[in-house]
């Protein structure tokens, strides 16, 4: 990816990117640009002159900053060189690119600025942005870093890890898939992991702000795509692996093997890893780093294990009992098993970033950390009917939440409204419409975010899914398709009586929705919450989350 303006990698159902930066430090000091060229191993242009220095970097000409060094990589419709012009005037004093970007800066005799070269710029990216911003600089203090990966759970595992560092008196920052927290105000996110060069600024900007520590998302995308590059974790996490993605990774082969990059000496220097599937197991085997390992299905060793589960409220109380017979207390307030799994999984992150046991097991009885709001992530919209939004929009992901929502009261139905994603893996679409069909009472196929997808041919698939899984397991479900979005949500609202629940999944905190290149209005929580008004139904005013 080079210039925004057409990267497929961000999410559709977002609006664009604002034309400056929102990441940086207040400060940064000036690095040569001899220094850059020394460290990609190249000779610094004959007319560059002694005095050039950058104080910034930036893939995007519309958020050069004066100082900056503009990295014009190629894209898949444009290469970032096109857009030379308007980072010089906007103040890049450099510019780094690739042997046909700078081809055609030769045949301009009006570009005034040196020009780096080197062959694969993409892969220059994350090192550059190191060393100009000092992300995590060897001689001086950075925040604890946590990333988390895997299929599921990575959004509410690194909100549980901030809530539970906040308990222990630590101030964290988080980078993920809702928000960017940096000391400031909540910065609304484009893609689950930023580009590498917001994440090195960002890391800077929390070191300025004095965080004590950050705990990011951390994508199969991003990994892919260099987002982390030169990045360091102190701990990363492992959840699970399940069918998602495959549009970019082409197999559960491809796709594992992208998420073990993580876990690295390269990378991270430990990790807890979960390993309730046989690719956790795999993982903890071949990882080159040290791993400690977490079990929550029953039966499974490892180093840390899940016992003695209770209902408690809407939740879970828990043990977490170490190979040592060391034992922690812990609670989680938001019901599903995937939800002790997350809280499980946060506990012995922040363990193993070097808190002891007995400090950790007083900020748990103190605090309920894990009882915490993630928008959008099965948010909790209405009590009667159980109205809930969800960002579930795989195989593995709709099921757990499905099984999370199912009441055990007498007559109560669980009614989904869900869709599939435009021009993306395909193969999972017919898999969600099988599961909604077991799962749930009355299954009702719309629209996610069709892109430039035709979206009768994406319900059609989803519809053949349930239709064909009815049909053959004899499923007393209901089957409806209805569009738009809104339709289908009032749609869901209309059929459901107090008893019943109701599960809106897929699109989660996202308030946009891509059709054909225009981003619509659409959140599933308002949508949610007025059709439920207009019914008489009482809406909560309380937005705990389930996931």
């Amino acid at each position: 990816m080079s210039e925004q303006h057409d990267d497929a990698s961000i999410p559709a159902g977002n609006p664009p990117a604002a034309d400056k930066p929102a990441f940086r430090p207040a400060t940064v000091a000036s690095v040569p640009l001899a220094a850059i060229a020394a460290s990609l191993g190249i000779a610094l242009p004959a007319d560059s002159g002694d005095n050039t220095s950058v104080t910034g970097v930036s893939l995007n000409s519309r958020t050069v900053e004066p100082g900056d060094l503009y990295l014009a990589l190629p894209g898949a419709a444009r290469h970032g060189i096109d857009f030379v012009q308007q980072a010089v005037d906007a103040g890049a004093v450099a510019i780094l690119s690739d042997e046909h970007g700078a081809r055609q800066l030769a045949l301009s005799d009006s570009l005034a600025v040196p020009v780096l070269v080197v062959n694969d710029p993409r892969a220059a990216v994350g090192p550059v942005a190191a060393l100009v911003y000092r992300s995590q600089p060897e001689d001086g203090p950075s925040p604890t870093l946590f990333g988390v990966t895997g299929t599921n759970g990575k959004t509410t595992t690194t909100y549980f890890i901030n809530s539970l560092l906040r308990s222990l008196g630590k101030t964290p920052g988080l980078i993920g898939t809702i928000e960017v927290l940096a000391g400031g105000a909540p910065i609304p996110s484009l893609l689950t992991t930023p580009e590498s060069t917001d994440v090195h600024a960002l890391l800077a900007l929390m070191r300025e702000r004095g965080l004590d520590a950050a705990s990011m998302e951390v994508s199969s995308h991003a990994l892919s795509f260099h987002r982390v590059d030169a990045v360091t974790f102190d701990v990363a996490g492992f959840t699970n692996l399940t069918q998602d993605h495959l549009d970019l990774h082409g197999s559960m082969e491809e796709y594992f093997r992208t998420k073990a990059e993580l876990f690295t000496s390269a990378r991270a220097r430990s990790a807890v890893v979960t390993v309730d599937d046989e690719w956790g197991r795999r993982l903890a085997a071949e990882a080159g780093i040290p791993v400690t390992t977490l079990a929550v299905a029953p039966g499974t060793e490892a180093d840390w294990i899940v016992a003695a589960t209770a209902p408690r409220g809407l939740g879970t109380d828990f043990e977490l009992r170490h190979s040592d017979r060391t034992v922690l207390r812990v609670h989680t307030g938001l019901p599903g098993e995937f939800n002790v799994a997350n809280a499980a999984l946060a506990t012995t992150m922040v363990l193993a970033s070097g808190v002891d046991v007995q400090t950790l097991q007083v900020a748990l009885d103190a605090h309920d950390p894990f009882t915490v709001s993630v928008p959008g992530r099965m948010q909790l919209i209405s009590d009667a009917p159980a109205s809930v939004v969800d960002f579930a929009h795989n195989p593995d992901a709709l099921a757990r939440a499905l099984e999370a929502v199912r009441s055990t009261e007498p007559d109560s139905r669980v009614i989904v409204v869900f869709g599939a994603t435009g021009q993306r893996d395909q193969g999972k679409r017919p898999t969600m419409g099988g599961i909604a069909a077991r799962l749930a009472d009355v299954v009702i196929v719309s629209d996610d975010d069709p892109h430039d997808e035709d979206a009768a041919t994406i319900r059609a698939e989803v519809l053949a899914g349930a239709r064909a899984a009815q049909e053959s397991e004899h499923l007393g479900c209901q089957i409806l398709e209805a569009y738009p979005r809104d339709i289908a949500i009032r749609r869901a609202v209309e059929l459901a009586t107090e008893k019943d629940t109701i599960l809106v999944a897929g699109r989660g905190h996202e308030v946009w929705q891509e059709v054909k290149g225009v981003n619509l209005a659409l959140d599933d929580r308002v949508e949610l919450r007025a059709a439920l008004t207009a019914r008489g139904f009482k809406v909560s005013t309380n937005e705990r989350i389930e996931s």
